[in-house]
């Protein structure tokens, strides 16, 4: 029986989550009527619900558990540091090995040279206090006016007002009276959608950096620009890879306006595009880098910001003017959580999960490539483990489906779930992010029912007159 046809009666489950559950990124009138799907435990790359069903997660939960749902390892790790300390701050001075640990570790990963490590407990609130870090380094610095962001069109931060307000998705802003000021969208550089007629990959890359130097100089130019925050792959927006020479086109732009690069590793960090970091794969070099998931493979909510000493100088004078930086999270480096992750980053390292990662790559992206010739798909596009297909109506024109009252993506992705595999449609384009331990089997056996899933949702939108090709 599946999820939605069970009756909500009772003590189950189900009706009990929708008597008191309220769901992130959820239509909560649709989810009184079929309520949730209750997931019990997991095993390596599969997870299981409460009827038995066992599904391949195709999307490592939310980007993020790279060693799947499954590891003694981890949970011995977080029992020993809970029976020796549960709990403690970092607020004032105080600190805990854990911590320190983690902070040294992360630091001599980074793809470039960093000067401190900040713990929050998300990608959101790292990206929130990206903004706030800015803004201070600037007041620090004398320039009180140098405030304003650069993000992207499509681009995705976060959820908190400031990270939200960062994020380029029209649902991340609608009813919530957002963006904040001082927060600016510049061209979403997806060649497939938006390039033109007659412009290469390169000239289309030249164009948006011409678009980011136009919105600066329109914003008050390096007196009021302060930064721009990037996604080395973009996530939620659809698993959009720039094309070859963008960042360095754009780095270089920054660099002309005196801005801070800030990349959001929060999905492509620990190993997603076959390097340690995206920045790696997409030769950035940031001043701040965010990350968070596969920081702790999700075993436990973990994130951070590094900082590199331009910043941390400023934001040590200011801190010191003040009399303290008044910024932080009771939760800010909890020792469980940080003892955790760095037993995660001892795991990758011991079982060389981003070497593996980097051979399963041409296999991911052959299977990947292989739809590109299917009627429904008008792009697939990916890098290292994560990808995307992009569903149209025509491939010639690139016109797409009607999301409202087609949904093409949705339907892909419900068949999926009915041939156990969890994907993700953003409108339609479907994502797909496996845990990094994944095999080679396994990534057959992943994209064989996404194939089937396809077919299927063919097979709908022919019979009812939806697809003509």
């Amino acid at each position: 029986m599946n999820d939605v046809s069970r009756s909500f009666r009772g003590n189950s489950n189900a009706a009990r989550d929708i008597a008191h559950h309220l769901h992130p990124y959820t239509n909560f009138k649709k989810h009184e009527a079929s309520g949730p799907l209750t997931i019990v435990r997991g095993r390596g790359v599969y997870v299981m619900d409460d009827d038995g069903k066992e599904y391949i997660e195709g999307m490592a939960g939310l980007w993020s558990a790279a060693l799947g749902f499954s590891n003694e390892r981890l949970a011995t790790v977080a029992y020993e540091q809970m029976k020796q300390l549960p709990f403690y701050h970092a607020f004032n001075q105080r600190s805990h090995e854990p911590a320190i640990d983690l902070a040294e570790k992360l630091k001599s990963m980074a793809p470039v040279e960093m000067s401190k490590v900040f713990f929050a407990n998300s990608g959101s609130e790292a990206n929130d206090t990206v903004v706030k870090m800015v803004w201070y380094m600037n007041n620090a610095l004398g320039r009180p006016l140098k405030k304003k962001i650069v993000s992207r069109i499509k681009g995705y931060h976060g959820v908190t007002v400031a990270a939200a307000s960062l994020t380029g998705l029209p649902n991340n802003h609608r009813s919530f009276d957002l963006p904040i000021g001082g927060i600016l969208h510049t061209s979403c550089p997806h060649y497939y959608r938006f390039g033109v007629a007659g412009e290469s990959e390169e000239q289309f890359a030249t164009r948006c950096a011409e678009e980011l130097e136009q919105l600066i100089i329109k914003e008050g130019g390096a007196e009021q620009v302060a930064a721009m925050i990037c996604e080395p792959v973009m996530g939620a927006g659809g698993v959009i890879v720039p094309p070859k020479g963008y960042y360095e086109k754009i780095q270089a732009v920054c660099k002309k306006y005196d801005m801070l690069f800030v990349a959001d590793e929060v999905i492509c960090g620990f190993g997603r595009t076959g390097n340690v970091w995206g920045c790696q794969t997409m030769n950035i070099k940031p001043d701040i880098l965010t990350c968070a998931k596969a920081l702790s493979a999700s075993f436990l909510p973990i994130s951070a910001v590094m900082v590199n000493d331009k910043v941390y100088q400023a934001l040590m004078s200011e801190s010191d003017k003040i009399g303290t930086w008044g910024h932080g999270f009771t939760y800010s480096g909890h020792p469980v959580a940080a003892a955790v992750a760095l037993e995660a980053q001892k795991i990758y390292d011991e079982m060389d999960l981003f070497g593996h990662a980097k051979r399963m790559t041409p296999i991911f992206q052959k299977h990947l490539q292989s739809f590109a010739d299917h009627p429904l798909v008008g792009e697939a596009m990916g890098v290292g483990m994560v990808g995307a297909l992009e569903i149209v109506a025509d491939k010639k024109t690139k016109a797409g489906f009607d999301l409202a009252t087609v949904g093409a993506g949705t339907r892909v992705s419900n068949h999926a779930q009915e041939r156990g595999l969890f994907v993700r449609n953003m409108g339609d384009r479907v994502a797909i992010c496996p845990p990094l331990i994944i095999d080679e089997t396994e990534l057959a056996d992943l994209f064989g029912r996404l194939r089937q899933s396809f077919d299927a949702t063919l097979a709908d939108l022919k019979s009812e007159g939806h697809f003509k090709g």
